[in-house]
């Protein structure tokens, strides 16, 4: 969904369609959510410096735009990595192992290297086939080690395959 690449810097980002983007959506009730959701759906993060120009067309503080974007932790402030997984740590798969899956992960080359974006969730409705993650958009159930170990050491050959699924 992501116009962007991963790691691009905020200033590659053409402020025009971030512009049209904010005035397609600023007669709402409530717009700053829905801007802030079709940004994030154009460039996969909200960057810092179109903070001011929200602000501006609704009227708000700066303060009060990143105050909602710090809020929700759906909203990115940094341009997505190559991949992201999302590991669930709600109870059922907290009791079925995935916290020594979480620590394993967070230890693992790909984090290390900036390749991966590692991120809780709770509850991903897999309860039943518990320990739950999703590796690009990809469900992963009955995670163990080893699984998750040889999902991770195929990132490299998985390139460029987020949202995909």
């Amino acid at each position: 969904m992501s116009d962007t690449q991963p790691g691009q810097t905020a200033n590659a980002i053409d402020l025009a369609s971030i512009q049209e983007l904010i005035n397609a959506n600023k007669n709402q009730a409530g717009a700053l959510l829905p801007i802030l959701h079709a940004i994030q759906d154009k460039l996969g993060f909200i960057p810092e410096h179109v903070v001011p120009l929200i602000a501006r067309a609704l009227n708000l503080s700066r303060a009060e735009v990143h105050g909602v974007i710090t809020f929700y932790h759906h909203f990115k402030q940094a341009a997505p990595k190559p991949h992201t997984l999302q590991i669930c740590r709600a109870e059922a798969c907290q009791s079925m192992g995935a916290e020594a899956l979480w620590d394993k992960v967070c230890q693992h080359r790909a984090v290390r290297s900036q390749e991966l974006d590692v991120e809780a969730v709770y509850c991903l409705g897999l309860c039943s086939t518990a320990p739950a993650a999703l590796l690009d958009g990809r469900l992963q159930a009955r995670l163990t080690e080893n699984k998750l170990n040889d999902l991770l050491n195929q990132l490299p050959a998985q390139s460029d395959t987020k949202g995909n699924a």
